[in-house]
């Protein structure tokens, strides 16, 4: 399966459930003229996909896209280490969302997936000590949100509602039902 994706912990996440992955990262701009959210970050996944589906229509493409939200704004990867700062500020003592859209697409078998997971993340109270060795850290800077659940971010949150691996950058679960919907098994997951 083509991995329309540079992120680690997305070829991570698919590979520990025994996906052989090739990694192309397509060259596509992440916007969309959707006005709401979820059809909006599904348009970009779908869209990453599509990329190299057009030009492999006989093997499965899977692309991603991860925004967190707070109070029905987009948070993205913040440009800077002022920027990672502000947001986490920000998300500091409160609930917001991430959001996780996928697109699994094969031309040849007409298979056409586009589907998104929200988890609710609750932020303990961050003071300023915490944000600025976190910053320093390193680890928000290609993060949506400016964190990362799975690392040294884990220290922000007080609590999560939902799928941790859809903060993490892919929701395999609902991905993976998904696909058994589609009349694929486990055991094909190897060979997709």
């Amino acid at each position: 399966m083509i991995l329309a994706s540079k992120s680690p912990r997305r070829r991570e996440i698919l590979e520990s459930m025994g996906f052989r992955l090739k990694i192309i990262v397509p060259d596509v701009e992440e916007r969309s003229g959707e006005k709401e959210i979820p059809a909006r970050i599904m348009d970009i996944a779908r869209q990453k996909t599509l990329a190299l589906a057009t030009e492999q229509p006989l093997l499965y493409v899977t692309g991603a896209d991860t925004v967190v939200i707070l109070d029905g704004e987009i948070i993205g990867k913040p440009v800077d280490a002022a920027d990672a700062a502000s947001t986490l500020r920000r998300l500091s003592g409160r609930e917001h969302r991430v959001l996780t859209a996928f697109s699994f697409r094969n031309f040849s078998r007409n298979t056409d997936i586009c589907d998104y997971e929200i988890t609710k993340v609750f932020f303990r109270d961050l003071d300023e000590e915490l944000i600025r060795w976190y910053v320093g850290t390193g680890e928000p800077m290609d993060k949506a949100g400016s964190y990362g659940i799975q690392g040294k971010g884990a220290l922000l949150a007080e609590k999560i509602d939902g799928d941790f691996f859809n903060v993490m950058g892919f929701p395999i679960a609902r991905f993976a039902r998904r696909i058994l919907e589609e009349g694929l098994t486990p055991e094909q997951f190897p060979f997709l």
